[in-house]
């Protein structure tokens, strides 16, 4: 059985943004907010790569990140501690967290304003959670 139970299924809708935070070789430390934290599997999630340079900079130099997703329902923060292992610009999961992205972007009235360049697929090396 992987790390990521079906509980946590509702903080990946994309209904609330998430938060990422990375940080380079050297220490730097940086937050973004991204649109997808999308499942792939028990012991994947694919993050949405459209316009962070430097957080896609710290990730090449240190695969190791952290992210906070958030249960609209019910308030609960989900802590994920990620590893960077490859990025996808094609096939199943790129396809539909494309759809995912323009959904978001049409329910924002920012159709056209969102590009996804490829879907970011990270190990979960663990998960907790805080009640909100």
């Amino acid at each position: 059985m992987g790390v990521l139970t079906p509980a946590i299924k509702p903080a990946l809708q994309g209904v609330v943004p998430a938060e990422l935070y990375t940080c380079s070789l050297d220490g730097t430390p940086n937050n973004a907010v991204i649109s997808q934290v999308y499942w792939v599997d028990e012991d994947h999630v694919a993050l949405s790569f459209q316009f962070f340079n430097k957080t896609i900079r710290n990730i090449r130099e240190n695969p190791q990140a952290f992210c906070e997703v958030i249960d609209p329902g019910t308030g609960r923060i989900w802590c994920l501690d990620l590893r960077y292992e490859r990025s996808e610009d094609q096939g199943e999961v790129f396809e539909r967290m494309e759809m995912q992205l323009e959904a978001i972007a049409s329910a924002m009235d920012l159709v056209g304003v969102f590009k996804l360049k490829a879907a970011d697929i990270y190990r979960v090396v663990a998960v907790r959670s805080i009640s909100g």
